[in-house]
């Protein structure tokens, strides 16, 4: 099957029939696009048209369109359905993406949108989810999994699978509980195959199985999934009792979200917003580090002032100024993001001085080889005498060191107290190793040229 790819012309097409209401038409075009495809278009719609299309779509297929378009777009259309509408919808997702759905509704309709499901049973697991937060795993979960009791015999056990599997859209691993619902294991799908029906399962089933707490981090839960290559996880409350599954799309989604939050943060962006925000909700997110870098610019304006005469004296030393500030900010992102991944995939091992006497090594290896380039670059291309090319290389190896150990040291600091690292990557490290290194460039033009 050929990828879908959008295009204009294509949403121009959907456009005309919308306003020409050709229904035949439209469906005969959406049939056989996929539901994510499908998203795809609407997100290109206006409100009014992309609403159309919605009410237009069978409810199987609109239910699974709506879990795909972006949330704005999403709110919009629930905006405009009735709350029976949505909760003929929500009849046909599953319970963590009907959660998400309603978790958007307004506060005065939620209730009125499940009292109209009319899979009470599902209803009740949907209001169940919504009592956990949305970052954490009872939060991410789904209630659809198949259970088997270990008191079951095989026949028993195949059965209730049958009847348990017609509301799970995919069965990834077969659960076993005991009386009190707490999980005990796993059950190979080849172990129920080959055994006597007459069997227990507590005989044949898995007792090893990996599980998350309600209450775990979905950072954490990604890690243990990727870990361990798992497509699924059951999640299990205080004491132990089964309560739901996390599948691997919802995990993709976690890891997606947290690379696009770090990917923002290191560009110096405090908060998720994506480029079709408001002007005041990007002015938001991005003003505060611009204040944070001018008081940086203004704090290495004043430190570059205070060395007056040493400029007047060898006023070239200006023109070395950039290079010194972009060294030192490019080594401390790229050690401050090495650290940051380490930290994130929980990698980082060992005491923090071993750490930082292997970042002082490299530094001290990468600045001589720098410090070398520049060497012939200054006294040959700048004809600068060779006390300025001394002080430029001594002063590329020093805050090339002290960058690369800042950029390692703030991460580990931060994530000890409780603070996402990912800040440090940002304008955070550059803007204080731009000062490091002007103070450090100059005090050692001070000693060299004896001034």
């Amino acid at each position: 099957m050929t990828p879908f790819k959008l295009t204009e012309e294509f949403v121009e097409e959907i456009e005309q029939l919308i306003e020409q209401n050709n229904d035949a038409e439209l469906n005969s075009m959406l049939d056989a696009v996929h539901y994510a495809d499908v998203a795809e278009i609407i997100n290109e719609l206006d409100e009014t048209k992309a609403t159309y299309l919605i009410k237009l779509l069978g409810s199987d297929k609109t239910s699974d369109v709506l879990t795909e378009l972006d949330e704005d777009i999403r709110e919009a259309i629930l905006g405009n359905l009735s709350s029976q509408e949505i909760a003929s919808e929500l009849d046909e997702l599953d319970t963590d993406d009907a959660a998400d759905i309603i978790g958007e509704l307004p506060k005065e309709q939620i209730q009125d949108v499940i009292s109209k499901i009319e899979d009470r049973e599902h209803a009740k697991d949907i209001v169940d989810l919504l009592r956990y937060a949305e970052d954490s795993a009872g939060g991410l979960m789904a209630k659809e999994l198949v259970k088997v009791n270990e008191n079951w015999n095989v026949l028993t056990c195949v059965k209730e699978m049958r009847a348990q599997a017609e509301n799970v859209t995919r069965v990834h691993s077969i659960y076993v509980v005991d009386d009190e619902d707490k999980l005990k294991g796993r059950l190979s799908l080849k172990d129920l195959l080959t055994t006597s029906t007459k069997t227990h399962i507590k005989d044949v089933f898995i007792k090893n199985v990996d599980s998350v707490n309600v209450n775990e981090d979905p950072e954490e839960v990604a890690r243990i999934m990727t870990k361990y290559d798992l497509e699924a996880i059951p999640v299990v409350d205080e004491i132990g009792r089964l309560v739901g599954r996390i599948t691997i799309d919802d995990i993709v989604d976690v890891i997606k979200e947290e690379a696009e939050r770090d990917y923002q943060m290191a560009a110096g962006i405090s908060r998720g917003v994506e480029a079709d925000d408001s002007i005041w909700e990007l002015t938001k997110a991005r003003l505060p580090w611009l204040i944070i870098g001018m008081f940086g610019g203004i704090g290495a304006a004043s430190i570059i002032s205070s060395f007056q005469e040493v400029m007047n004296t060898f006023p070239i030393l200006l023109i070395f100024v950039p290079l010194i500030q972009a060294t030192a900010g490019n080594v401390g992102v790229q050690s401050s993001a090495i650290m940051v991944q380490g930290l994130a995939n929980n990698t980082v091992k060992g005491e923090i001085l071993n750490r930082l006497l292997k970042e002082f090594t490299l530094a001290l290896i990468n600045g001589i080889a720098i410090a070398a380039i520049v060497l012939v670059i200054s006294h040959f291309f700048f004809r600068t005498s060779y006390l300025i090319s001394l002080t430029l290389c001594v002063a590329l190896i020093s805050v090339i060191i002290i960058a690369a150990l800042i950029g390692t040291f703030i991460p580990v600091f931060l994530d000890k107290r409780g603070v996402d690292p990912a800040v440090a990557t940002g304008p955070f490290i550059t803007t204080g190793n731009d000062i490091f290194g002007i103070l450090i460039y100059f005090s050692i033009a001070k000693m060299i040229l004896g001034i």
